[in-house]
């Protein structure tokens, strides 16, 4: 027996190391690196290199095979992550015994002899040798290697051991049968396993050659990638490792658990056996698949469970948004009806249902019982409300659509349709095109997994229309409650049901959208929030999210009422409160920078302190006139950004009598202008104007010239005006009006009432004249303006004169003039 030798033990993963046999290899582990400093630190740097049982990177010495190679290092490379190495197997050796030691293991080895034959010059042996050099040559030959190489090669062998080593380290085998070939030490017994290995790999390659140029004869190569997925194929078939469609079954049981009506169920049928006939390379299959995956992925059945809690409801809504009492009343709304309708659902029968007695006919006592017994119908859920949030940027509308779905316990889906011109974006393509998809609608289904989300569509005023066709007219079915029980995608090609979709979408301007469109929605308005409501927004929600996110900790800066509505007013000019939020953001930055650099340890800004911080002010809102003037009248107007005064200014002048207009008005405007000088011109006796001042020009002219003005209701305004330049009389400096006049007198209702009057209050005015028809609208304002403000409800221009102009009053329902303007309220007219 051999004598035996400790050394430091390299473990292999997936490999087996052959004597006679060069082989590269990389080591990182720990362990493995402790055994090759080990083996390196003697003058043989031998180490005993032995295959693992299993993969893994943990080695104790049960998961070591027990024979193994002894090799050499000749070469080694210190890299980043371990060593580099180049082994050089010299023979066979058994492990008698492995442990652990200093980190690393090592063997207790003994070399295994090889056992020649008995006869090396009998026929039968020197034909086995023959056959496996043969053999070998044929595999190398139809693996590429060159006729000349390959017979150097083949000729360098003498001794039929080493020779078989090195056929088996390179012939197509898996470790475990590598590692069997290293644990035979018959020469022959080698020799004829190693052949089984060769003749196998022999009869794989021929198979391969017949596939291939069967496959390049049918598919050409344009189809190069269809060539080898079948190659693939044809090769697992003949090592009997060919997939079993595992894949394709999985896809059938899934289609088969789904919830689907029979129309959809036979679509679905119907493809799924077309997949299974044609072959998987082909490109209708590819269309097939992904037709059906994405049919198994949407929520036919699956829903969320509505969480019909109104006070919790009514919880999350006010704490995540300010206001928009309109908004949260119809979301509690639908949840109420919602709860309602749950009296509705037939109670599940149990396995013995107990019939009432049969009633007599004529029995008035026990027929309403009976009646009261029989069994309802049952009632399917009630259809999703179709809501459209009009309103200014900024006011809440896409983030309350957010709380309506946390308040209702519904999954939430949001997509964008600004700039969307394309019909097939929202209804899809047909399948018969490339790269055909499911439309939005749809994906979006798809993405939230459940068939009743919330479904905000955002920006529905900003579709586009193309030669692609109309989205817009693609939404007709998608948010008609009677229609979108069944929407048909194009790609799918078969109903869906949209009818238990929250579908909320939002604009901010409703002419924008089609008539037909806007008809199926029902339209929720967001009004602009008033200064006390951005006042309340930015101390609840905005400033304290705005430290945060600029790093600024409790006590570090503290904002005051009069600061915050000095940079609501002199700072920001909008409906909703972006840009609030970003100055806010920009006070608390300028502040860090304070306390960064150690100038401040905590601040309290005033309103002292807002203008050095953030500059001058940006915005400059009218402000009520100081003093009475002739021919200056004091209107209000409405923008999507809010609402503020405006002054008429009117003017007489030498000429012909011609009325000459300026300050960029409109169409409309003007039509009120030459309305007033008419109704002046009829009633100049009753209005105190001599008749010589129609033979002057007049020149009315509202200021800030170089912004665009339009619209009705500055009709009493130009009347005002208007007469006060023609009569000589002031108007008043401490009243603003509203209204649209008639070529009779009559003043007309207007729109935009409740920003108006907020406009003026804002600008210090308190005295508001108004149609009387809109004096309803009066409630919709403020608590804290209603008790401030006067207002004044008129229907004839009279009255609004008699209000306006100093000195003047009415008797009878006839204007009169006192020689003296008075200064107070004239009689008859309620503060």
């Amino acid at each position: 027996m051999s004598e035996s030798q400790t050394l430091p033990v390299l473990p292999l993963r997936d490999s087996v190391l052959f004597p006679g046999i060069t082989m590269p290899i990389g080591a990182g582990r720990a362990g493995t690196l402790k055994a090759i400093e080990a083996a390196l630190s003697e003058p043989g740097r031998r180490i005993m290199v032995i295959a693992q049982r299993e993969n893994g990177d943990l080695v104790t010495p049960d998961l070591l095979h027990r024979v193994g190679t002894i090799a050499t290092i000749s070469q080694v490379q210190r890299g980043v992550n371990g060593y580099q190495l180049v082994l050089h197997g010299e023979r066979r050796a058994t492990a008698v015994r492995l442990e652990e030691h200093d980190g690393y293991l090592q063997a207790v080895t003994v070399e295994t002899p090889e056992i020649a034959s008995e006869n090396s010059e009998a026929p039968a042996f020197l034909a086995l040798v023959r056959e496996l050099r043969e053999r070998a040559t044929d595999v190398g030959r139809r693996s590429g290697m060159p006729e000349e190489i390959l017979q150097r090669l083949i000729a360098g062998f003498d001794d039929p051991g080493r020779f078989s080593d090195f056929v088996a380290a390179y012939v197509d085998a898996t470790t475990a049968d590598r590692q069997a070939l290293l644990e035979t030490p018959e020469v022959e017994e080698r020799m004829r396993r190693v052949l089984v290995h060769v003749q196998r790999q022999l009869t794989v390659l021929e198979a391969q050659e017949e596939i291939r140029s069967k496959v390049r004869a049918e598919l050409g190569l344009r189809h190069r990638e269809a060539f080898l997925r079948e190659q693939l194929r044809a090769i697992q078939k003949e090592l009997d490792e060919e997939d079993d469609g595992s894949d394709l079954d999985e896809l059938s049981e899934k289609l088969a658990l789904l919830d689907l009506s029979d129309e959809v169920r036979r679509e679905v049928d119907r493809e799924l056996s077309r997949l299974q006939r044609i072959s998987r390379e082909s490109m209708e299959s590819q269309v097939i698949r992904t037709f059906l995956e994405t049919i198994s992925e949407l929520p036919w059945g699956e829903r969320s469970e509505d969480i019909l809690d109104l006070p919790r409801a009514t919880e999350i809504l006010e704490e995540d948004h300010y206001g928009l009492k309109d908004v949260k009343d119809r979301v509690l709304e639908f949840l109420a009806v919602r709860k309602l309708r749950q009296r509705f659902q037939q109670p599940p029968q149990e396995e013995e249902l107990e019939l009432p007695a049969p009633v007599p006919a004529g029995d008035p006592e026990a027929e309403p019982e009976a009646r009261d017994a029989a069994p309802k119908p049952d009632r399917k859920p009630g259809k999703g409300p179709i809501l459209l949030f009009a309103g200014p940027p900024g006011v809440g509308k896409t983030s309350i659509a957010k709380s309506i779905a946390r308040a209702m316990g519904r999954e939430y889906v949001r997509i964008s349709l600004g700039g969307a011109r394309d019909e097939a974006d929202i209804r899809g393509h047909r399948r018969t095109y490339v790269g055909a998809m499911p439309g939005r609608i749809i994906q979006g289904m798809r993405q939230v997994g459940t068939k009743n989300p919330v479904f905000l569509l955002d920006e529905i005023d900003k579709l586009g229309v193309s030669f692609q066709g109309d989205p817009a007219s693609a939404l007709l079915e998608v948010l008609d409650p009677a229609q979108n029980d069944s929407f048909t995608d194009h790609y799918l090609g078969v109903p869906f049901d949209l009818s238990e979709v929250l579908f909320i979408t939002t604009a901010n301007f409703l002419q924008n959208i089609p008539a037909p469109l806007l008809d199926r929605m029902e339209v929720v308005e967001f009004a602009g929030y008033t200064e006390h409501e951005k006042l309340a927004i930015a101390r609840q929600y905005l400033l304290p999210r705005q430290l945060e996110e600029n790093g600024l900790l409790d006590g570090e800066l503290e904002v005051s009422d009069d600061a915050l509505a000095t940079v609501i007013q002199r700072y920001t000019r909008e409906a909703g409160v972006r840009q609030l939020e970003r100055e806010l953001g920009k006070l608390a930055r300028k502040v860090g920078r304070r306390l960064a650099t150690g100038e401040v340890t905590a601040m309290r800004a005033g309103a002292e302190e807002v203008e050095s911080l953030l500059g001058r002010p940006r915005v400059h809102p009218e402000r009520a006139a100081k003093e009475d003037q002739i021919g200056v009248a004091t209107g209000m107007f409405y923008t999507p950004v809010g609402g503020d005064i405006l002054f008429v200014e009117a003017s007489t002048m030498r000429g012909k009598g011609d009325l000459v207009l300026t300050g960029q008005l409109g169409d409309v405007m003007k039509e009120s202008a030459r309305a007033a000088w008419s109704y002046a011109k009829a009633h100049a006796a009753g209005l105190g104007i001599d008749e010589e001042a129609f033979s002057r020009d007049v020149h009315v002219h509202v200021p800030a010239g170089a912004i665009p003005k339009d619209g009705p209701s500055a009709g009493v305004t130009m009347a005002t005006a208007l007469v006060s330049a023609l009569a000589g009389r002031p108007a008043r400096h401490d009243l603003a009006m509203t209204g649209e006049i008639t070529l009779t007198g009559r003043v007309l209702p207007i729109g935009g009432l409740k920003e108006k009057i907020l406009g003026a209050v804002r600008a210090g005015i308190r005295d508001i004249v108004l149609p009387k028809e809109n004096e309803p609208e009066l409630t919709e304002l403020p608590d804290e303006v209603l008790r401030i403000l006067r207002p004044y409800p008129v229907s004839d221009l009279g009255e609004v004169l008699a209000l306006a102009l100093r000195g003047a009053s009415l008797h009878e329902g006839q204007l009169r003039f006192s020689s003296e303007p008075p200064r107070e309220v004239p009689a008859g007219f309620p503060h």
